[in-house]
């Protein structure tokens, strides 16, 4: 008898795990949310540009197991509302503690990825009193590196302006390393959010933050890095396209106490494709099971 593949569909990872997904008014914007567990501490978990809560898919039930987990679109991704502003991450960050506010949360672990990184930091330094510890997860060119800047709005724009298989497949195949872990059923996901009425201009509005003019406001810097107290864990990985280990290195020079962990063998969805190890960093790191660890360091 051939074994299952280790990962058989997105809603197949939540099958043996009690879930809600609703839409919820956050400040007139209908925000969709997903919640899983019933014990522990608050984690709300962020996905980056374009994205949407799914790509969570993997570390959803695990995550559950020790603590309350809310995944969400952000305004202006996936299926949630698409009021046509810019999506700067300060806007994005009173997204965020909107949300926070209807699910009456007072402070929460943050973990976010790419932009959702950006967004969880900038809270973080901003509403220290929301925040109780923090995750970036390959938050992506904290150099501000304008290649990178570029490569990422083309390589969007090009595949909500045609949002087929074959274009939008290269778009999800930047995430990884291992991309023949992109599934039909990512792919056609991904489609059916950037083919919705009005995404196009949507995603503009979330791509000026790729724009140096306007990135400058919000751009990382230590100005406003250093100001975050949450005890912090840097996730890395080895392939990730979107900036090395050379820019973790930037953030630990801005946050000394920031602990680092690579994660080998992975693009920059460490979370699908390392689903194992992502979740026993976030449980070690978030419960403080290594809070006996040296500074700047993970297990």
């Amino acid at each position: 008898m051939n074994e299952l593949p280790a990962h058989i569909g997105i809603w197949g990872e939540l099958a043996d795990t009690d879930h809600e997904l609703r839409h919820l008014d956050v400040a007139g914007v209908r925000t969709r949310v997903l919640r899983a567990g019933r014990a522990g501490p608050d984690l709300v978990l962020l996905h980056g540009t374009g994205g949407h809560l799914e790509a969570y898919a993997r570390d959803l039930a695990g995550l559950a197991e020790h603590f309350r987990v809310t995944a969400y679109d952000m305004v202006g991704h996936g299926w949630s509302d698409l009021p046509d502003r810019p999506y700067t991450v300060d806007v994005l960050s009173d997204h965020l503690l909107g949300l926070l506010d209807v699910l009456s949360i007072g402070a929460a672990h943050l973990s976010g990825e790419s932009l959702g990184g950006w967004v969880a930091a900038w809270t973080a330094a901003h509403h220290p009193d929301r925040v109780r510890r923090l995750v970036l997860n390959t938050p992506g060119n904290i150099a501000n590196k304008p290649e990178v800047m570029l490569r990422l709005r083309e390589s969007t724009l090009a595949a909500v302006r045609n949002p087929d298989d074959a274009t939008v497949r290269r778009r999800v195949e930047f995430l990884f390393h291992h991309t023949e872990m992109v599934t039909d059923e990512l792919v056609n996901l991904r489609r059916a959010v950037y083919s919705r009425p009005g995404f196009l201009q949507a995603i503009t509005n979330t791509l000026v933050l790729q724009d140096p003019e306007i990135r400058k406001d919000f751009a990382w810097d230590p100005s406003w890095v250093g100001k975050i107290t949450a005890p912090t864990l840097l996730l890395w990985t080895d392939h990730d396209p979107t900036g090395g280990l050379d820019e973790a290195e930037l953030l630990r020079d801005w946050l000394p106490s920031a602990r680092l962990h690579v994660i080998t063998d992975a693009g920059h969805w460490p979370q699908w494709e390392k689903p194992e190890e992502f979740l026993r960093v976030h449980r070690a790191f978030l419960l403080g099971e290594d809070d006996t660890a040296e500074d700047g360091e993970a297990p």
